[in-house]
C-alpha cells in the first residue's frame, strides 16, 4: 500500500506537469484545428533557454524560467505568423506535417548548438520527507504547486476574461466572430504566445524533475497527446483530467510493466479511446463549450 501511495504521488506530480503541454495542444486543436506536433520541441526549447539564461549569469531560477517562457512564446507566435497562418485554409494534414517539420528543425538546431549531453538545472539538494515510508520530495511538491498555479492562471484567462470569450467565439465560428468585430489576428498571436509559454514552463518543470536533452519534449509528446485525446479534444478541463489519469495509470503500471514500458500504456490508452470513445471523456468538440 505504501508503494502504491508513493506511485500515486509521483503520478499526480507528473500529471500536473504534463497537463501544461496537453493544454497547449488542446488550445491549438480547439481553435486552429490541427495537432501541434511541435509542442514537445517547444518544451525542449524552453528548458534549454532557461538553462542558457542561468549559464549567462541569471542565477535566479524563477527569472531564468520566465526568460525561457518569454523567448519560447515569441518563437511560438513567430511560427504561427510565418508558417501556420499561411496554411490555415489548407487541409489539416498540411499544418500537421509543417508542425512535425518545425519540431525536427528545432531539435536539430538545439542538438547542433548544445550537443546531446544531458544538462541539469542548478537546484539545491534537499532530503525527502518521510512519513512512515511515504516519501515526498520538496522539489516535487514545488513542481506540482507551480504547475497547479500556472493551470489556475490559464483557466482564469480562458473563462473569466474577454480574451477567453473571444477565443471561444473564434473557435465556434471564425467568420461570424470576424463579422462581429473580433480581431482574429491579434487573438491568434495571443493564443500562440500562451501556447509557447505553457510549453516552455512544462519543459522547464520536466527538466527539473529529470534531465534536459534534445529529446526531452519528444519523449513526452505522446503522453501529452494521449492525455488530450483521453480528456476530449478541444476541452481544456478534459486535457488536465486526461493528463492526471494518464500519468497516474503509467506510474501504477510500473510494478507490472517496469519503468521502460510506461510509454506503451500511452499508446494503448490512445488506441482504446479512439476506438471506443473518439470524443474523449469530456465529449467536447469545440474549445470551452
Amino acid at each position: 500500500m505504501i508503494q502504491i501511495i508513493n506511485l500515486l504521488i509521483n503520478g499526480i506530480t507528473e500529471g500536473l506537469v504534463v497537463a501544461l503541454p496537453a493544454l497547449a495542444m488542446t488550445l491549438v486543436m480547439g481553435v486552429n484545428r490541427f495537432p501541434n506536433a511541435a509542442t514537445g520541441d517547444f518544451m525542449t526549447t524552453g528548458a534549454y533557454l532557461a538553462i542558457a539564461s542561468q549559464l549567462m549569469g541569471l542565477q535566479s531560477l524563477v527569472l531564468a524560467t520566465i526568460s525561457g517562457m518569454i523567448l519560447t512564446a515569441i518563437l511560438s507566435a513567430a511560427s504561427y505568423e510565418l508558417i501556420f497562418k499561411k496554411l490555415a485554409r489548407q487541409p489539416m494534414i498540411a499544418s500537421l506535417l509543417a508542425a512535425i517539420g518545425l519540431g525536427f528543425l528545432m531539435r536539430s538546431v538545439l542538438s547542433f548548438f548544445a550537443g546531446h549531453d544531458q544538462r541539469t538545472f542548478n537546484l539545491p539538494l534537499v532530503r525527502a520527507w518521510n512519513f512512515d515510508g511515504i516519501r515526498i520530495l520538496p522539489t516535487d511538491l514545488w513542481l506540482a504547486l507551480t504547475a497547479l498555479g500556472c493551470l489556475f492562471v490559464v483557466f482564469v484567462l480562458l473563462y473569466r476574461t474577454s480574451f477567453g470569450r473571444q477565443l471561444r467565439a473564434v473557435s465556434d465560428n471564425p467568420d461570424l466572430a470576424r463579422a462581429s468585430g473580433i480581431r482574429a489576428r491579434a487573438l491568434m498571436i495571443g493564443l500562440w504566445l500562451l501556447v509557447g509559454a505553457l510549453s516552455a514552463i512544462g519543459g522547464v518543470l520536466l527538466g527539473m524533475k529529470a534531465v534536459v536533452m534534445p529529446e526531452l519534449g519528444w519523449d513526452h509528446l505522446i503522453p501529452a497527446f494521449a492525455a488530450m485525446v483521453l480528456g476530449g479534444i478541444g476541452s481544456p478541463v478534459g486535457a488536465v483530467i486526461g493528463a492526471l489519469l494518464m500519468s497516474i495509470a503509467q506510474e501504477l503500471s510500473v510494478p507490472l510493466l517496469g519503468p521502460s514500458y510506461k510509454l506503451v500504456l500511452s499508446f494503448a490508452v490512445l488506441a482504446l479511446v479512439l476506438l471506443v470513445r473518439p470524443s474523449g471523456l469530456m465529449g467536447r468538440k469545440d474549445l470551452i463549450r
